[in-house]
Formats: structure tokens, sequence, C-alpha cells
């Protein structure tokens, strides 16, 4: 059976310049609503959307400790969007192997844009993964969309950054546009590390499934 898969709305953006689908379990987090400005409707909509979550806690303590969750949270979205993010989806999905077999498993699936110099896409993509640091299992791959490289990392926050020191596998498919001046990267991070394979598939299949040109484009133009 083939999993399933979810088309992102960008499908119907004509502006986008880049088309994906996520295998299902991933949750868009719309980053124009929770980065909205204080005062725009927007906004509102978020207040009017957390009102009854906020409402349901049992005390004002746990309100508050949401508060202060979702604040923190809109800072690292404000984070990724200055480095050029533009989709930002939590994965949840159980764990049906091993000793960990049904526990959910976490993850965060982003895709972002990279201003390159100009050079034949297949020399942009094996750039990407050997200028990266740390760099490993190193894959070069030909894509649908054009040539493309995927890599690994593991990190762990440093002592007293008050970030929990749990390793963090980030997995990256970099794909370098056809205008040669601009790289899309689509990252995998999760803190399971040992289901590294597992999360690579899901990455290397959104990979084969993005496209730098409409997919419905034809359909629309009959």
């Amino acid at each position: 059976m083939k999993p399933r898969v979810v088309i992102d709305d960008s499908v119907n953006d004509p502006y986008a310049g880049i088309w994906f689908a996520v295998p299902g379990g991933f949750t868009e987090m719309p980053l124009d609503v929770l980065l909205a400005s204080p005062a725009s409707a927007e906004a509102d909509r978020l207040r009017e959307a957390i009102a009854p979550l906020v409402a349901a806690f049992p005390d004002a303590m746990a309100r508050q400790q949401f508060i202060a969750q979702l604040a923190s949270g809109q800072q690292l979205l404000r984070a990724l969007r200055e480095v050029g993010t533009v989709h930002c989806s939590l994965g949840v999905h159980h764990d049906d192997l091993g000793a960990g077999s049904g526990q959910a498993l976490h993850s965060l699936f982003t895709v972002s844009w990279r201003d390159i110099a100009w050079s034949p896409r297949s020399v942009n993509a094996a750039r990407a993964v050997a200028s990266a640091e740390e760099h490993s299992d190193i894959e070069y791959l030909e894509l649908p969309s054009g040539p493309a490289s995927m890599g690994e990392t593991v990190r762990t926050a440093s002592p007293g950054s008050g970030i929990p020191a749990l390793p963090l596998l980030q997995i990256q498919a970099y794909l370098p546009h056809p205008d040669c001046r601009r790289m899309a990267v689509l990252m995998l991070s999760t803190t399971a590390v040992e289901r590294r394979l597992e999360y690579r598939a899901i990455l290397r299949q959104i990979a084969e499934l993005t496209s730098f040109e409409s997919p419905l484009a034809e359909a629309q133009q009959n």
C-alpha cells in the first residue's frame, strides 16, 4: 500500500515557486497567522482559535505556561522566517518499531530558500553538502525536479542554553532552482535519532514529490 500524502496549499498559488506534498501525520503551521501583527485581523483569528483551548486549562498557572510556550514557539518561527523559511509543519507519528512501539514520535519539517551564486545545478547540489559543517551520509540524487543532494547532522544544545540537551537529528535535502541562483532547502528535524533511516526515507519521498513548476498548471490551462 502506498503511503497517503497531503498536497500542500502552495499547489493553488501560482507565485509559490515551489510545490510539494508531505506524508500524512504532518500539520502545517500557518506562519502568516502565527507571526501576525498584534493589531491585525490574522492575530484576531489566532486569538479566537486558541481561546477555547486556553479556557480548557484547569487553572491560571497552566494557562500562563501555555501562553509562555506559545510565545517561545513564535520566537522560534520568527527566527526561521528571518533565514528564509516559507513553510513549517509539525509531524506526529506512532512508533511501530522495536521497544518504543506505540509511542508518539515528533518532528519538524521546514522549507527554506537560500540565495546562491550562479553555477550549474549539479555543482550547486554538490557544493551544498560539501560546504556544510559535519554533514554525514551524503547522497546525490537525480529527482524529477533536477539534481539534488542530501546530508545529515546531529546536534546537541550547548550547556546553559536553556534547551534540553537531547541529540537533534537534522536531515537536509538541497534542491537547486532551475534559475541556478537560489536553492530550496528541505529539512526534517527530530530527537528520535534511532529512527534515522525512517525519517530519511520520509524526506526523500517529499523531495521526490517536490516541483519547481505547478503540477496543476497544464490542467488549469485546459
